[in-house]
């Protein structure tokens, strides 16, 4: 585990920025190496030349020396396009902690904007519930981290969780290939994650899912008989903990299982973290990441669940079975 600010210290900070400035500060901020290449001053490595290829790219030297082509490839000094997707629905407002999922979840958003701000990359963000909230065009100039504060300190307005709308639009509005990073609890259903996933992967798009838990999800935190109402349908369920704890159980762990498929099938990231971790876990983990891939693209698969040591998934109708989704008493 990363060395961090304890969460519930971080989160007594009201102002947004400091936040995220507080978790990023010492932490590390050497310069990403890119996916992509281009031309600049800090030369990289050679590749063969072939058809198609920029010759101005051309090393005539080696040429001279060797009889064969071949292309200088370099560090790239143009910034990168990360886009992060935020769910605002009205279960992310839930949480058994001294706050939400919803606070923990911005604070993070936040986190990572300050770093690959930092980082010279332009930075995104979209925001949505049951249909699209903020909308703002990866940037970086003067004032432009402001304004993704600002939208990021909204409060929370919708019910629902739809996937859909948001990622095709961003896969759409996405013209050159970037990083999107989805923080969410996944409260949607398994195929539309699948499709709209699989969407921004076939457009050339890098994407980590960083997945937002409260410690109470991870098991049936209630223990006498109760009425509970569902945060994003308003919905009453009885609850009887001594018959409802097992089918919560087990609907959480194959919900779980079946985001982590999907994830690997499509070479999507997948990090799930509880929100009583030091949120430079997270950011730990989509730095490394990057550092994995260098200058390839994503590798299938290549990590499985990184962080909760408990179940770690529900969809919406995994925990209406069970207690409701995001449910509160």
């Amino acid at each position: 585990m990363v060395k961090g600010h304890d969460p519930q210290a971080l989160m007594r900070i009201k102002n947004l920025q400091l936040r995220a400035r507080a978790v990023v500060e010492g932490f590390y901020t050497g310069l990403h190496r890119s996916p992509f290449h281009g031309f600049s001053v800090e030369f990289s490595e050679y590749r063969p030349y072939v058809p198609g290829d920029d010759p101005r790219g051309l090393d005539w030297k080696l040429y001279a020396r060797s009889d064969r082509f071949f292309i200088k490839r370099f560090e790239d000094e143009t910034n990168r396009h990360v886009y992060i997707v935020l769910d605002r629905s009205r279960s992310m407002g839930f949480g058994t902690l001294d706050y939400g999922k919803d606070a923990y979840a911005e604070t993070l958003a936040a986190t990572l904007a300050y770093y690959m701000a930092l980082q010279r990359d332009s930075v995104g963000l979209l925001t949505f519930d049951e249909s699209i909230g903020d909308f703002v065009p990866a940037r970086q100039r003067p004032g432009h981290f402001r304004q993704l504060m600002v939208a990021l300190s909204r409060p929370l307005a919708g019910s629902d969780t739809d996937l859909d709308a948001p990622l095709q639009q961003l896969a759409q509005l996405i013209s050159k290939r970037g990083l999107v990073i989805l923080i969410s609890d996944l409260l949607a259903p398994i195929d539309t994650l699948r499709t709209n996933l699989g969407l921004l992967r076939s457009r050339g798009h890098e994407v980590i899912l960083l997945r937002i838990l409260d410690p109470g999800e991870l098991k049936l935190s209630i223990t006498e008989v109760t009425t509970v109402i569902d945060m994003e349908t308003g919905r009453e369920l009885y609850v009887d903990p001594a018959t409802a704890g097992e089918a919560y159980s087990r609907n959480f762990d194959a919900h779980s299982s079946q985001i982590r498929e999907v994830c690997d099938s499509l070479g999507v990231d997948l990090y799930e973290m509880a929100t009583d971790r030091p949120l430079a876990d997270a950011l730990l983990h989509v730095v490394s990441t990057q550092k994995q891939r260098g200058g390839r693209g994503a590798r299938r698969g290549m990590l499985a669940a990184g962080g909760s040591s408990g179940p770690a998934g529900s969809s919406g109708t995994a925990a209406d079975n069970a207690t409701g989704r995001g449910a509160q008493r």
